[in-house]
C-alpha cells in the first residue's frame, strides 16, 4: 500500500499531445523550412522542451522554447484533462492522501497550460523542471519531491506515460505505475497498469468511488 501518489501532468493528467506536436511542428516550420510529421516528433512528449529542440539540432534552444510556448497558446482549446481524473484527484485531497508532481514542464509552462483547470491546489508539492539540474529520465526530479515531502522510496509510486517516467521511477527506487489512457507504448515495464484513473483509489487502499 502505497502513502504518497507522485504524477506525471503531459499525458497523464492533462492530454496535450496535439498541442505539444502541432505548436512544434509550426516551429520547425518556421526555424527550418521542414515539414515534420508528427510520429518523427513524439520523442519530445515527455522531455524539457530544451532537450528536445537541442535533439532536433536547434542551435539557440532557449529563445527557440519562447517561441514553442508562444506557438502552443494557439492550440490551447485541444487540451483536456483525461475524463474522471479531476474527480479521482480532488477525491484524493478529500481524504488527505498525499499527492505530488513531477513534470519535465517549466514553472512558467506549468503556469500557463496547467493551472488554467484549477488542479495545482490538490496537489502537496510540485517539481518542475527548473527546480533541478537533471531531469528525466534522471532520478533526480523524483528523489528532490521525496525529500520535499519526507517519504522514503519505498512508500510512493510515480504515475506516468512514458519511458522517461518509467525509467526516472526506477532509478529512483520508486514503482512505476503506467496511465494506460495516454501512453504510447502500453508494453512499459510497470509494478502496476492502469487501465482507468479510478484504479488509483485501489492502490491507497480506498473504495472506488
Amino acid at each position: 500500500m502505497y502513502k504518497y501518489l507522485i504524477f506525471d501532468i503531459d499525458g497523464t493528467i492533462i492530454d496535450t499531445e496535439k498541442a505539444v506536436i502541432s505548436s512544434l511542428q509550426k516551429l520547425l516550420k518556421v526555424e527550418t523550412g521542414i515539414d515534420y510529421p508528427s510520429d518523427e516528433l513524439s520523442f519530445v512528449l515527455g522531455i524539457p522542451g530544451v532537450d528536445a529542440l537541442k535533439q532536433l539540432n536547434i542551435q539557440d534552444t532557449e529563445k527557440a522554447c519562447e517561441k514553442w510556448n508562444e506557438y502552443l497558446k494557439e492550440f490551447y482549446n485541444s487540451i483536456r484533462v483525461f475524463p474522471d481524473l479531476e474527480e479521482i484527484i480532488k477525491h484524493l485531497h478529500q481524504l488527505k492522501i498525499k499527492t505530488g508532481i513531477v513534470t519535465s514542464k517549466t514553472k512558467q509552462e506549468l503556469t500557463d497550460d496547467f493551472y488554467p483547470f484549477g488542479l495545482h491546489d490538490y496537489f502537496d508539492y510540485i517539481v518542475c523542471a527548473d527546480d533541478t539540474i537533471k531531469h528525466k529520465p534522471d532520478p533526480e526530479p523524483i528523489l528532490k519531491c521525496l525529500e520535499i515531502a519526507k517519504v522514503s522510496p519505498a512508500e510512493a509510486i510515480y504515475i506516468g506515460d512514458t519511458s522517461y517516467d518509467m525509467l526516472s521511477a526506477h532509478n529512483a527506487s520508486v514503482d512505476f505505475a503506467l496511465a494506460l489512457w495516454g501512453t504510447k507504448d502500453p508494453n512499459l515495464n510497470a509494478k502496476i497498469k492502469l487501465s482507468h484513473p479510478r484504479e488509483l483509489l485501489d492502490i491507497v487502499g480506498i473504495p472506488s468511488i
